[in-house]
């Protein structure tokens, strides 16, 4: 059963706590109870396999023939080969490679199950209405759940992504989405008004009461529904059995997991698989320049209120990281008044915690982060010495890792979560490999620049983006993306 961070909803099965996405009056669904999984009885099996045995665990409401449905789609071709995320040997270390689905980022992972998990969890409370998607992106998600949903009976999708804050590649693959039931909406804002604008309207009685009317219900394919954050468990438990086949770890041996980290969703479902039993060590929190969870984690302190930076690694652009509030309801021992307190309204999303929970969050987690420079002579010289390429995100993880390991003298086998190809961010990875600032670079040239230079293959997904037609997009101030909603989908008539 799932309850809510804020102690303001219990009892509710998956099926609901899916169909909502996030509480209504607040807060975000986490699973009463951690079910134990013993890795060991996993090895040999595939990664569809495996994704249904951990997805069961939390899933008691769904038949075993439904999600065997479901988890087919790591098998069916939608993912490039036959293993969707292979633990690739760089160095001493290991980089799992998250972004061989169709957009090319790790969003793909879950976002081409939560449709079918959602349609699912629709039928299982029987409601008798359509189902609107709204997603705030800092560039991946959006492209990832477009193309899940896209064409799916009963729904239809909603994107809002930060104008000029999205890569030329991210925002052509969003704006070239097909489908009768997707819509895209530029906001003049960045991430973080956006996701705000979204949770607003998730909250607005008004605007629920309308589009019931119209026969219409909100859910969300960001990671605060539980149903986009349980597929991503499955792959840190798929990483720590490759590790083992692959000779890095002793039976039974721990590893540790690097996360490039922005709204705090793979991170955290890092450690619901360490909650599960998997054996992760430590758990490395790695960010950009918009640093505010490791300011956090440095002085116990969440600042959000502070200056935000576009960067190079424009996904990570985050300083309202949604998912963070699960942590915490863990770290300060499922105190519920806690969490309600901190993120109370009036607070506007900055606040201090106890000594105690802080300390609970560093046994778990070391953060870091890395400045831009930092992150192109990363890409720069991880190149040279392993000859492997880094996308701007991932080379951040890089880079923290590195700072760890010199600090810790740990030398506990390393998993970094590659989160991206480096080809939906080709001008900047190039800049760094040739030492050259091409500033007017044509970011489709840069695509083939990229693949001559490396010798790395263009993803099937990125390939003639700029010759496939692009929708009009809408642009709209953060204040007025409700009305935008309201247009597209309440008729007043009715």
């Amino acid at each position: 059963m799932y309850e809510s961070t804020r102690g303001n909803l219990s009892g509710q099965s998956a099926s609901q706590a899916i169909a909502l996405g996030m509480v209504p009056k607040g807060g975000l669904f986490v699973p009463s109870t951690f079910p134990v999984l013993n890795w060991q009885e996993l090895q040999g099996l595939s990664y569809r396999e495996v994704a249904k045995r951990v997805m069961t665990a939390y899933l008691p409401d769904f038949a075993e023939v439904t999600l065997d449905k479901i988890v087919n789609v790591y098998a069916d071709g939608t993912f490039d080969g036959q293993n969707p995320a292979p633990l690739v040997s760089v160095g001493d270390f290991g980089v799992l490679e998250l972004w061989h689905g169709p957009t090319s980022a790790f969003k793909d992972m879950a976002l081409q199950v939560l449709p079918d998990l959602l349609k699912i969890s629709l039928e299982q409370i029987s409601l008798e209405a359509e189902v609107l998607i709204l997603v705030a992106t800092s560039g991946d998600t959006g492209k990832a759940a477009l193309e899940g949903f896209k064409n799916r009976a009963g729904m239809h999708i909603a994107v809002f992504y930060p104008e000029g804050g999205v890569s030329p590649v991210q925002e052509r693959q969003m704006t070239t989405t097909e489908g009768s039931n997707t819509h895209v909406i530029a906001v003049k804002g960045n991430f973080d008004q956006c996701q705000t604008a979204v949770k607003q309207m998730f909250s607005s009685e008004s605007l629920k009461t309308k589009l019931w009317e119209n026969k219409l219900v909100f859910s969300s394919a960001n990671s605060i529904n539980w149903g986009r954050l349980l597929p991503q468990i499955v792959y840190y438990f798929w990483a720590y059995l490759q590790a083992v086949e692959q000779d890095k770890v002793a039976l039974g041996g721990v590893m540790n997991v690097v996360v490039p980290t922005g709204n705090f969703g793979n991170l955290l479902a890092a450690y619901y698989a360490q909650r599960m039993g998997l054996p992760i060590a430590k758990i490395i929190c790695a960010s950009n320049k918009n640093n505010v969870l490791t300011n956090f984690f440095a002085a116990g302190e969440y600042q959000s209120q502070r200056d935000f930076f576009q960067t190079i690694s424009p996904s990570m652009d985050i300083l309202i990281s949604s998912n963070f509030e699960r942590f915490l309801y863990e770290m300060s021992g499922r105190k519920a008044d806690l969490i309600k307190d901190w993120y109370a309204p009036e607070k506007r999303g900055s606040f201090k915690v106890d000594l105690q929970t802080l300390n609970n969050c560093r046994e778990v987690v070391f953060a870091g982060w890395a400045s831009e420079e930092e992150t192109l002579e990363t890409i720069a010289h991880s190149y040279k010495a392993y000859q492997y390429v880094f996308d701007p995100h991932t080379a951040v993880g890089m880079k923290v890792f590195e700072d760890y390991r010199t600090s810790s003298q740990d030398s506990t086998f390393t998993v970094i979560a590659s989160t991206a190809s480096p080809f939906k961010f080709a001008p900047n990875v190039l800049i760094a490999l040739e030492g050259i600032n091409h500033k007017q670079r044509d970011e489709w040239q840069a695509l083939a620049d990229l693949s001559q230079l490396t010798g790395w293959k263009i993803p099937e997904g990125l390939k003639d983006l700029d010759k496939k037609k692009a929708r009009n997009v809408d642009s709209f101030q953060p204040e007025s993306i409700e009305e935008a909603i309201r247009k597209l989908f309440i008729k007043e008539n009715l």
